[in-house]
């Protein structure tokens, strides 16, 4: 939690005022059954007109009073809660930026997709609960249990005595329910796997007649999610009804046992407990009631955005196994690679290796093919040349220097590579191919084109 609260920075002070305002539009709300007793009490029962006018602008006054903090606390926990997610997935996304492949190997970019997306929608909103609600539903309790003992203490500890079962409903249901959303969001990353392939892949899909697999592929594990997303509501349900029935049961009893001592008393202000008081009290049990049920809700979105938290903060947490070492070299004496005993594999600490044994030297300005049947690690030996993986054991030395002294930035704008996947990002094709010059000329743009044989159309790479 730490360390995805660490991207509120500036909307700080923001969530901060959130709290202030629904604490004190709370407090108007709280003092206004206690005002109403004393107008049914000393203005309505003893016909005093004055004093039921008094009591009416004051209250008139906490209602406006309350809107108006309502109102801004509203304000400010929308922006504080955006204003939070933008920055989160924005450092989320600076984060991915420096993952080496193996970093992204390891995540999948179907899970990075689903944390960028669904999981700070997650947080996003369990954060402006928990500034408003989270806030407001405790601090609305304790204040109605403070001013039902003010006015009543026997029949306060009423409401005193629920407490204790809807906290253990909450903390067993808690126990049941948080692992099954751990486990649906992994299948959130398996569901955005399935379509990035067909998306990526629907082209092949469609040569080989393979539509009806996919669906079906797709369907199953949407009704996973939808199986698990079900039991989970399921279970978390169960915490209303218990809700319910404490607050309703308070009611009864307080209504019960208050109704006895207005007899006792006579109505009587100055001997005992009136119907005002009672009225207040009921009013105050109907906050309570409210209080609760923003509870349960604040529950359930907290449970659902923990593991939102957890998987976020991996993201945030995750160290790029490829860095820029300390005294880096910053230049490249010449184009010279020499592999020398290099070993590598995929996976960390393995002795599975999909390149063993590799022993090469390339001089400077050869033109070399490696030629090999799909599957035969050619494009693995091409990228520890780049650093985008690093050897298991052995070096790759490029200009007579360990690549993994280089700077990064040095090696990389020295060495370019062309993986076999590739994307347009944005722009024409010619903006993408000045990346590499960005004042190349015409001739020279055609030029690269002719040699990348990609010249059918003399103005197509205009287009």
């Amino acid at each position: 939690m730490f360390t995805v609260l660490k991207s509120v920075r500036e909307y700080k002070w923001v969530s901060l005022v959130t709290p202030l305002l629904k604490i004190l539009e709370v407090v108007m709300e709280v003092l206004i059954p206690f005002y109403m007793a004393n107008l049914i009490d000393y203005g309505i029962d003893k016909g005093d007109m004055g004093y039921v006018v008094q009591m009416g602008i004051i209250l008139v006054c906490f209602t406006i009073l309350s809107l108006a903090f309502g109102i801004g606390g509203g304000v400010t926990s929308a922006i504080a809660s955006t204003g939070f997610a933008k920055n989160l997935r924005k450092d989320m996304y600076y984060q991915v930026q420096k993952f080496s492949f193996s970093n992204i190997d390891k995540f999948s970019t179907s899970s990075i997709v689903t944390r960028l997306t669904t999981d700070v929608t997650n947080i996003q909103m369990a954060y402006q609960m928990s500034l408003v609600l989270a806030v407001r539903a405790p601090i609305m309790f304790i204040v109605a249990i403070i001013a039902s003992f003010r006015i009543n203490a026997q029949l306060a500890w009423i409401y005193v005595f629920c407490v204790p079962v809807i906290l253990i409903t909450m903390l067993i249901l808690l126990s049941f329910v948080h692992p099954i959303f751990q486990r649906v969001f992994k299948t959130y990353d398996k569901l955005n796997n399935v379509v990035q392939e067909n998306v990526r892949g629907i082209r092949v899909v469609k040569s080989f007649v393979r539509e009806d697999y996919e669906t079906q592929k797709f369907r199953k594990i949407s009704e996973k999610i939808y199986t698990d997303f079900a039991t989970a509501e399921k279970r978390m349900a169960a915490a209303m009804p218990i809700m319910m029935l404490c607050s309703y049961a308070c009611i009864i009893l307080v209504s019960w046992f208050g109704a006895r001592l207005i007899i006792a008393s006579g109505n009587n202000p100055d001997k005992g407990f009136t119907t005002g008081q009672l009225m207040s009290l009921i009013t105050y049990a109907t906050q309570i009631l409210v209080s609760l049920m923003m509870l349960s809700m604040i529950f359930i979105m907290v449970t659902i955005s923990r593991a939102s938290v957890e998987r976020s903060a991996e993201i945030l947490n995750e160290k790029s196994d490829i860095v820029s070492p300390e005294n880096a070299v910053t230049e490249v004496r010449d184009g010279s690679i020499t592999f020398s005993d290099v070993n590598f594999s995929y996976k960390k600490d393995s002795d599975n290796y999909c390149l063993k044994n590799i022993n090469l030297s390339i001089r400077s300005g050869e033109t070399i093919g490696i030629i090999g049947g799909t599957g035969s690690s050619k494009s693995s030996l091409i990228q520890l040349v780049s650093r985008l993986y690093d050897v298991s054991t052995g070096s790759v030395k490029v200009g007579g220097v360990d690549v993994r002294k280089y700077d990064l930035d040095t090696l990389r704008n020295s060495v370019a590579v062309v993986l076999q996947k590739n994307v347009l990002f944005s722009g024409t094709i010619r903006e993408n191919l000045c990346w590499g010059k960005e004042d190349a000329s015409d001739e020279e743009i055609r030029h690269v084109c002719r040699l990348a044989q990609a010249e059918e159309d003399r103005n197509s790479v205009f287009v």
